[in-house]
Formats: C-alpha cells, structure tokens, sequence
C-alpha cells in the first residue's frame, strides 16, 4: 500500500480508502466488520463513513453505518487509523436528521457529538461538509441556475462554528465534499482572513466518465493544497461493465434506481463499452482499469472503494499493483476525447 499526505495536514492516507455506504442496507454488520478487518490487513488506514449513510437514506436506517463502525473501531488501536466522517446538508428531504439539516453552528455541534457517540471514538480525523449549505447544482445536475438560490449559512460562519470543533479536539482537520471551485476558493479565502482552520481535502466523484474536477477544481486544489478524495471511482458499478452484459444486474443501479439518475445519460453505455475494450485489450478488468486511472492522477490523494463483497473488496484492492502503460492512457484520452464526460 502506499501512503499519501492529505493536502495540508499531517495526516498520511492510504491510496485507497474504504468507503462504507453500503453498511447497514446492502451489508451485514457482519459483512461490514470483515470487510474492515480485510481492508486493514491489506494496508488500507483511511475509513470513510458520514452521518446519513447507508445509501439509498431512510429514516429507518440512518446513522446505522458509524454506528457499525463504532463496534468496531472500539476493538482497534485508534491513532494507527484515520477515520473521516460527514455532515449532513441541507435541501434533500432529509428531515429525519435533525429536523432538516443545515450548516450552522447548532447543528454542526449536534451532529459531531451524535458521530462521535456513534462511532465511539473522541475525535475524528477528518470532518467533511458533505454537500454545501448553499444551493449548487449536484448529483448529476450541471447547470447553475440562481433561481434556485436559497438561504443558507455564510461560509465564514460555517468555518468559525467548525474551528470550535478543532479547538476542542474533537476535529482534526476539516474537509468539503460535493464542492465548486468557487466554494473551496471561498473557504480558503476566509480561512486566511479570520485565521481559522484550512480545508485539507474535498471528496467529489471522480472516474473516467466523470472528470471534471480536471478544470476549474484540479487548478484551485492545486494552488490551495487540497487533496481530492475521489468518490465513485467505479460510477455506481457501470465501469466494471456489468450493466453493459446485463442491464439488470444485481447493483446499486438496479436496487436504488432513483438513485443512480445521474448514470441514466444517453453516452454512458457507449463510454462504457469503449473503456471495456481498452481494458480487455490491455489484460485488466474494467474495474481494475478504472481504479488504477484515478489512483494515479496527480491531484489525488486517495481513492475511496465501496464493495457489497470481500471478492469485489480484493479485487479493488488488487489494482494498487497496477500502473496503466501510456498507450492505455493513450486510448483512454481517445474515448475521453469522443465521449466527454458522459457522467458528470
């Protein structure tokens, strides 16, 4: 496994981390605790979870996800793992998380005292907005459209409530998910300004039908130190090509269709089907060629895995031993070329 500081901590990530949306709807606590026990034994020491987790979110499963983790995570030698968790936005109908989340001071206490005592642990390493308290368009919407501007908090009031948890040890450093260039320019510019706590890293989906945090995030993190943490590197499951050879696969496609809407696009299966052909070509699984693309872009930090199985969880892993030649890159920038971004 090979370790990668997060943007401007101190911190040392695994190049792949385990993401764990999956525990407590598509997994057993069972299932969940062998995959952490596996994904630890293979060198993986970043665990990545949020308080509305397990997706699809229901009231009568949210939180189930740290509260897994918290049983196991209680059994674990503490500071040799960095745990990341996140809070709720507001806007989705969430109203079963506190009332309907929002990023305000009030809730941002509520809501890392309830992971905390979930997870039970006294602090976590990474405390991620997992999508802006304003309005931007995300989760397959691409246009900005102001009328749908909305109350929201001001970031310099969010970073000043997020800097008491870092004061009071129960944050390490902080992070943003789901963000704009403008949002991340914005967080940095007001930490500076008031002298609280820099963002370190924004998890935001990556993969190769989704690329375009290469424009106006990559330059941003770039000159800001910010990590990416790529999410989805494997776009809900289309870039393992299952629903390529049966469009009713057994996946998060098919069991939470609504969703997945933002892989419902009319270039995804022909993308999908050009990446299937590189990677058989080349002697790889579609997934393992997925995963190696964006574990080695040279603005990530860590790719996040999710798995239903320890056989997938391998697999995933298994592609850490792999360095794509240039003529894969070379094929891959074709269809990149042909079709852009079918995904975002």
């Amino acid at each position: 496994m090979e370790y990668r500081r997060l943007g401007a901590s101190d911190l040392q990530v695994s190049a792949l981390a385990l993401g764990t949306m999956t525990f407590g709807e598509q997994n057993s606590e069972a299932d969940a605790h062998a995959q952490l026990d596996y994904a630890v034994a293979r060198g993986v020491n970043f665990i990545d979870t949020a308080e509305m987790y397990p997706v699809a979110p229901r009231a009568e499963t949210v939180h189930r996800t740290e509260s897994y983790i918290g049983n196991w995570l209680m059994r674990q030698q503490r500071d040799k793992l960095v745990v990341a968790t996140k809070i709720a936005g507001p806007a989705r109908g969430f109203t079963w998380i506190r009332g309907t989340p929002r990023i305000d001071r009030a809730q941002i206490n509520a809501a890392i005292d309830g992971s905390l005592r979930r997870l039970q642990t006294d602090y976590v390493d990474l405390y991620q907005i997992h999508w802006p308290d304003r309005y931007v368009p995300m989760f397959g919407a691409t246009a900005y459209d102001v009328k749908q501007e909305r109350d929201s908090t001001p970031i310099a009031e969010q970073l000043q409530a997020l800097a008491e948890l870092v004061k009071a040890g129960k944050v390490r450093y902080l992070g943003l998910s789901n963000e704009t260039p403008w949002g991340v320019a914005e967080f940095v510019r007001c930490a500076e300004q008031l002298g609280l706590p820099r963002i370190v890293s924004i998890q935001n989906a990556y993969h190769l039908m989704n690329r375009t945090f290469e424009s106006g995030l990559a330059e941003i993190c770039h000159r800001a130190d910010v990590g990416l943490l790529a999410y989805s590197p494997l776009a809900f499951g289309w870039l393992t090509g299952k629903y390529i050879d049966d469009p009713q696969a057994h996946g998060r496609i098919t069991l939470f269709p609504n969703f997945g809407q933002r892989y419902a696009k009319v270039n995804v299966p022909p993308a999908v089907r050009e990446y299937m052909k590189i990677a058989q070509e080349a002697g790889l699984s579609p997934a393992t060629m997925a995963l190696a693309f964006a574990r080695t872009r040279w603005f990530t930090s860590s790719v996040i895995l999710g798995a239903t199985t320890l056989d997938q969880l391998k697999e995933n892993l298994d592609s850490m031993d792999v360095i794509l030649k240039d003529e894969v890159l070379e094929k891959i920038e074709a269809v990149h070329r042909k079709y852009p971004n079918p995904a975002p």
